[in-house]
């Protein structure tokens, strides 16, 4: 035990952080298409104790998802095909983000399209209300480029947030997707079109066979692998766009121009969280864990400010990015 922590206890810890002048309790959110709208998992453990929820993947019209096999295991995770199935912007706006803001975490409205136009009408429907922040889900098909995700290139990735930055005054986070081949420079692009924070990472593709019949396991064939398998990958690319991307370094936090950065993909425990935030991230989120263990946010949160107390770190800041400097 360090001599700044003998001198600590636990309510003197501050878990607390800002991302993109959003206060948030706790580093710890609920990562999107995981959590529901909150309420569902309200009887099982006590939501309000969470730093943030992120809703289900919001669409302008209200979308079905998709057919056939939707989840399946593997030795290590989860690959889904959900296919973003939601009520739609002006059902959750009229049924949904009223209960979710009285539960206390911080409300992030994920918004998806398949569109331009979808995306930015839909921001404008949720800039209208009292959610605090729109996180822009750009791993979505761009229907008018054959089907390729808005966020793998450069160029759709920019001109997408600079449409929905125009539409909106919100705190807006960019949530990025692994499987783009320049990740970094997706990163700079959407910084430099508006972005005032970013998530990463989303599902990575990924393929399964039904033996059986000699098929494909979906019938949208490829599907996204989230959970323990990915994290130390996940964990790699946060450290790039954090050292690759100027605003989004650890050592500039606090000044003009810093760019947040939300950790995600495969964290279960306070230790992988640890991880996340000492590689740079200023918050993260928790999606695949939460199924096997509800209350899996619960116990990192109480697991992180233990560490913190051993450790002699009475912030976040003063743990933020040391893998990394």
């Amino acid at each position: 035990m360090s001599a700044q922590s003998a001198t600590m206890n636990a309510t003197s810890i501050d878990l607390s952080v800002s991302v993109a002048g959003v206060r948030f309790a706790n580093p710890v959110i609920a990562a999107s298409g995981t959590f529901g709208y909150g309420s569902e998992y309200s009887r099982i453990i006590d939501v309000s104790r969470l730093g943030g929820i992120c809703s289900k993947g919001l669409t302008l019209a209200p979308k079905p998802g998709n057919t056939g096999v939707r989840l399946v295991e593997t030795p290590a995770g989860l690959i889904n095909s959900i296919g973003l199935e939601n009520p739609g912007i002006p059902h959750f706006i009229e049924h949904e983000l009223n209960s979710m803001l009285s539960l206390g975490p911080v409300v992030l409205a994920n918004l998806s399209g398949s569109t331009m136009e979808t995306y930015v009408e839909g921001a404008a429907l949720l800039d209208a209300t009292d959610v605090p922040m729109i996180e822009l889900n750009i791993s979505c098909p761009n229907v008018k480029a054959g089907g390729m995700a808005w966020g793998l290139e450069c160029d759709a990735a920019g001109a997408i947030t600079a449409a929905v930055r125009k539409a909106t005054k919100k705190p807006l986070v960019v949530k990025l997707s692994p499987n783009a081949p320049h990740l970094v420079d997706v990163a700079k692009s959407v910084v430099a079109s508006g972005a005032d924070a970013l998530s990463l990472v989303n599902t990575f593709q990924s393929f399964a066979v039904d033996i059986e019949r000699a098929k494909p396991v979906f019938d949208n064939v490829t599907a996204g692998l989230a959970g323990p398998a990915i994290r130390p990958i996940a964990l790699r690319m946060l450290r790039d766009v954090v050292l690759g991307v100027s605003e989004c370094r650890p050592d500039r936090a606090g000044t003009a121009g810093f760019v947040p950065v939300i950790g995600l993909g495969g964290i279960a425990t306070w230790q992988d969280a640890v991880e996340f935030l000492m590689t740079g991230a200023s918050a993260i989120q928790v999606g695949t864990a939460t199924f096997a263990n509800p209350g899996a946010m619960e116990d990192i949160i109480s697991g992180l400010s233990a560490f913190m107390l051993r450790k002699g770190y009475p912030d976040l800041a003063s743990m933020r990015g040391l893998a990394v400097r």
